[in-house]
């Protein structure tokens, strides 16, 4: 099964669409400030977090409810306004700003330790929730104006450089991320794939 949570008007087919609105194509009215959320453990295969997450109260309950109700093995896509973007602040009801590592406290370490990673290996800021996140891909989305959209493949060659120097500058839009769910080793790594 496949979730589309805090769908708003963009629902979509084959998916179990979740808002607080009753917008045409929502299938299940959820607020989704109150855990838990109105399914099993272990439902979804994927779960789509469309521009929601940043509206919510608690990051860590929503996040750590989201790895309840997803399986093994599955798919959490999350796509949000980028913190310094116009996207972000011209939303007075966003609550959680969004960035390169806002993942971070939850995600596995894959490999050897980056520099900005080894932080994580004894300065956990999850609750101590444990690791359940490996991250499979994220990038940035620059502009959706075809004449200056090349901006995101530059940025996303170097994401970290950016996120740490130059996004304040010329801020990207959007902020994507892939993250598979892997709750049977919960400690931080590293990990080898």
């Amino acid at each position: 099964m496949k979730l589309n949570l805090g769908c708003g008007k963009k629902t979509r087919a084959g998916y179990v669409n979740v808002d607080i609105v009753p917008c045409n194509g929502v299938n299940v009215l959820v607020d989704l400030n109150h855990t838990p959320f109105p399914f099993k453990e272990d439902t979804f295969d994927e779960v789509i977090c469309d521009h929601v997450l940043a509206h919510l109260h608690s990051f860590h309950k929503t996040i750590m409810e989201i790895v309840r109700i997803t399986k093994q093995g599955g798919r959490v896509h999350v796509y949000a306004s980028y913190f310094p973007s116009t996207k972000w602040f011209g939303d007075p009801d966003h609550k959680i700003p969004f960035g390169w590592r806002t993942f971070d406290g939850y995600t596995k370490i894959v490999g050897k330790p980056k520099f900005y990673e080894k932080w994580k290996l004894e300065h956990a800021t999850n609750y101590g929730a444990g690791f359940p996140f490996i991250v499979e891909k994220r990038w940035f989305v620059f502009s959706n104006f075809r004449i200056i959209k090349w901006i995101g493949h530059i940025i996303n060659l170097f994401p970290a450089i950016y996120d740490a120097f130059f996004c304040h500058w010329l801020p990207a839009n959007e902020v994507c991320f892939v993250l598979r769910v892997d709750k049977e080793r919960l400690d931080v790594g590293p990990i080898e794939l």
